[in-house]
């Protein structure tokens, strides 16, 4: 076959030890594989801003590419594997493409992240790194607690340090000549692939991943605030908590290099590791700092994010930020919706039955929770918990135990005789499932791998990850103080959906903000939306700040970058506003709770320019129309139309029937356009399938 000598351009600004590469669709390009890449070189002569590379690729076939930044790192041990760390890249829906013609080729693709005319530039995930994130709020109680008089009624401002750390053999790897690497790669532990970013979220907006003041921010009630370590050896880092005297008064020194610096509190994170925790609270000592006493404490939450072990994630495509403005999305939830709500339905709940009947329905998505089962398994059920009977067939000695899902295997799980919850409080045994009639699709706590093979492609799957949450008076959902490993819980689960989605449209969604974060940092794929229930007169108020109101739940969904909120009808029928508010921030609105199986409550909310509406009997709810026919013998004829579409004939007749005709119409796309700006992904997610063709106006 014949060649072409490509040389590829493009321009940008990068960071020391940074690089631009370029991936694409052929072996050539990397195949998509960020780690199979190739960096461009620096031309030195120009404004150190123009990189190019000259490729050889085959004649005649047509060929997809996107740029990226980011560091390729040498490994320190000979024969070592190179890993590459993605800072930013390019996720326009449709990638650069070329078509190789002559022997010599020199396209000049302008500026990094503009193709098209359209700016499409995404952070990256995490390849190989790990983010540490420390936080300091006042969601239980102030963080900081001081113990020395004189520092009493003080306000402080902190400002984390990152120290650094020292590894075996430091002395020796800083005398090698640059020279000696590679011109396309750094050291591994170069201090460029170590950052520090601070985020702070509140009500009233946020500031996301930026540098800190030399005296740092004060703390506020009101304010959640994150620092992000990411880097390549997060069990060796040395941070220190700063404090500093927000108010400094005569009794500071001019000349004091550090005005108003009165303590420090020292972190090794190497703590987390000792502990086998992802995830706790660290309480540290401050240090006076003229003495060697403690003036007080600060408590620290801490959250340690990993990368997933051995999967790969493609660069082909990327859904994480784009939504395509389109009238309301139908979800069912829990697939043909909720058993409980409509106690004796005959499709149960969170089953393959419940999911092919709202797919049969039309439905553009379903909606589910995932979680595991003892053994590691992603199952799909509702709560935390279920009840099982201690006899299986006798029902006059039947005696209902609740037990937590994450305490049985997928196998035990399988042979269960299941009732909700609720049933322990009601004593009501009908909930109790019956064996023989059960069939296969209507067996509870199916696997997401059944799921997967048994809901045709063309739905939508909008997948609730479920995890614990902690009410403002203590207690824990499902009276579970203690849950998975949240790296491991998401590790299992994402890469079932990874390897089994296809083409199938995946929203995520979860309650707790820790997952959220998660989620975006270990994938660059589909999009997730963080629920939250705002101001709400049903359910108790829970201790996370980030939990607490619908605003704040918006400046959460801005700072992490993610798609947007999935927030409670109650609050949002109170305060319609909201949904705009939160569009006009770059956000996509679903919404969920029992309101939303109100027909006139889902018609202000569309009104109101909702993106996702999730409710119950969406094969029953869909748009519905009817035709009342009356025949009598005269032949005097009438048409009565109506927005319900009742249609009256009459002919005098001895004889009247009436007909009454209800059709569920298919969850349509309507007109393409953007909710979000063009600098967020450009993947469509909710293309649905055949659409119905009426011939009526039809009201929603």
């Amino acid at each position: 076959m014949e060649t072409t000598e490509v040389t590829l351009s493009v321009r940008g600004e990068t960071a020391p030890g940074e690089v631009i590469a370029v991936v694409g669709s052929c072996e050539a390009l990397g195949s998509w594989c960020h780690k199979r890449a190739i960096p461009l070189q620096l031309n030195v002569g120009n404004d150190g801003t123009f990189w190019s590379r000259t490729i050889t690729l085959p004649r005649g076939l047509e060929f997809k590419y996107r740029y990226f930044q980011g560091f390729f790192l040498e490994s320190k041990n000979a024969g070592g594997s190179c890993q590459v760390i993605v800072n930013k890249w390019e996720t326009h829906q449709r990638p650069r493409t070329m078509t190789p013609t002559e022997s010599h080729m020199n396209p000049d693709d302008g500026q990094f992240g503009t193709h098209g005319g359209v700016a499409c530039v995404d952070s990256g995930w995490l390849t190989c790194q790990t983010e540490v994130r420390l936080r300091l709020h006042h969601s239980r109680s102030a963080p900081v607690s001081i113990t020395k008089k004189k520092f009493k009624k003080s306000r402080f401002r902190i400002k984390l340090n990152l120290v650094g750390y020292e590894e075996e053999g430091e002395e020796e790897e800083e005398s090698v000549e640059e020279d000696q690497l590679s011109p396309d790669t750094i050291s591994l532990h170069t201090t460029n692939t170590t950052t520090l970013e601070i985020s702070m979220i509140s009500s009233d907006g946020y500031k996301s991943r930026h540098s800190q003041p030399d005296c740092g921010y004060p703390l506020d009630p009101s304010r959640w605030t994150e620092y992000t370590i990411k880097t390549m050896d997060p069990d060796n880092l040395e941070l220190t908590f700063e404090f500093f005297e927000e108010d400094m008064g005569e009794h500071v020194v001019q000349g004091d290099p550090q005005p108003g610096h009165v303590g420090t509190a020292c972190l090794l994170s190497s703590s987390f590791a000792e502990n086998g925790k992802d995830s706790g609270v660290a309480t540290l000592p401050i240090m006076g700092r003229n003495s060697r006493l403690t003036i007080g404490k600060v408590r620290v939450d801490y959250l340690v994010i990993r990368p997933i072990p051995g999967l790969h994630c493609d660069m082909n495509a990327s859904f994480t930020r784009y939504w395509r403005k389109r009238s309301a999305l139908d979800v069912g939830h829990r697939g043909a919706g909720s058993t409980q709500a409509a106690k004796h339905h005959k499709v149960q709940e969170n089953t393959i039955a419940s999911f092919k009947s709202a797919a049969n329905h039309g439905a553009a998505y379903v909606e589910f929770d995932v979680h595991l089962s003892r053994d590691s398994v992603p199952i799909v059920y509702h709560d935390l918990t279920c009840c099982i009977s201690t006899k299986k067939k006798d029902k006059k000695s039947l005696e209902l135990i609740e037990v937590p899902v994450k305490d049985l295997t997928f196998d035990q799980l399988q042979l269960l005789k299941l009732a909700h919850a609720t049933a322990i409080k009601s004593n009501d045994l009908k909930d109790m499932l019956d064996d023989e009639d059960e069939v296969d699709d209507q067996q509870p706590f199916p696997s997401l791998s059944q799921i997967f093979q048994a809901v045709p492609e063309n739905v939508g799957f909008n997948i609730e990850l479920k995890w614990i949450c902690q009410s403002k008076d203590g207690s824990w959902d499902g009276n579970l103080s203690t849950y998975f490993n949240m790296n491991t819980f998401l590790d299992i689960i994402l890469t079932c959906v990874l390897q089994m989605a296809g083409q199938r449209r995946i929203v995520f969604s979860c309650f707790d903000p820790d997952v959220c974060s998660m989620v975006r940092q270990k994938q660059n794929k589909y999009p997730i939306l963080f629920l939250t229930q705002g101001i709400s007169d049903i359910y108790p108020a829970l201790m996370d700040i980030r939990c607490q109101s619908t605003q704040v739940a918006m400046s959460f969904a801005q700072s992490e970058n993610i798609l947007g909120i999935s927030a409670h009808a109650e609050e949002l029928l109170k305060s319609p506003g909201f949904i705009q508010e939160a569009q006009t921030k770059g956000l996509v609105v679903f919404c969920w709770g029992e309101d939303n199986n109100n027909h006139d409550n889902r018609n202000i909310l569309r009104e109101q320019g909702i993106n996702g509406l999730i409710y119950d009997r969406t094969q029953t709810h869909a748009h519905t129309h009817t035709h009342t026919h009356t025949h009598t013998h005269t032949h005097t004829h009438t048409h009565t139309h109506t927005h319900t579409h009742t249609h009256t004939h009459t002919h005098t007749h001895t004889h009247t029937h009436t007909h009454t005709h209800t059709h569920t119409h298919p969850f349509v796309e309507f007109t393409p356009g953007k909710v979000r700006s063009q600098t967020h992904g450009c993947v469509d997610l909710s293309t649905t399938g055949p659409e119905l063709t009426c011939t009526r106006t039809h009201l929603c």
